[in-house]
């Protein structure tokens, strides 16, 4: 839980009316593409719009990271920048910054 507290607050400071220039949306910042893949692993729709559903895409996507990242700096890197693109590429310098915000945050959780 403080994972996902600490990307919510980093992401959108718990504001889910925050839409980004990427399109990602809510208190958690999925993208729409996201939010579906989200959905089907949820069993269900998922309407990003709603507090809830956006929490609880975010909250898959997390589990998904963090079961297939080598480690929870990766994790965290890959809700920011994807997974695959942190395992080929390594993480970007703004991805690093994002990940000591986000572990900086959870730590105060």
């Amino acid at each position: 839980p403080s994972i996902a507290l600490a990307i919510s607050y980093q992401e959108s400071g718990w504001n889910q009316r925050r839409v980004s220039v990427a399109n990602a949306v809510g208190t958690m910042q999925v993208i729409p593409s996201s939010g579906q893949w989200a959905s089907q692993l949820a069993g269900r729709q998922l309407d990003l719009l709603d507090t809830d559903d956006n929490i609880t895409a975010g909250v898959i996507l997390l589990k998904v990271l963090t079961r297939e990242a080598d480690s929870t700096s990766d994790a965290i890197a890959g809700y920011y920048q994807g997974l695959a693109s942190v395992e080929s590429n390594g993480m970007y310098s703004d991805t690093k910054q994002y990940v000591a915000n986000v572990k900086a945050l959870r730590r105060r959780m």
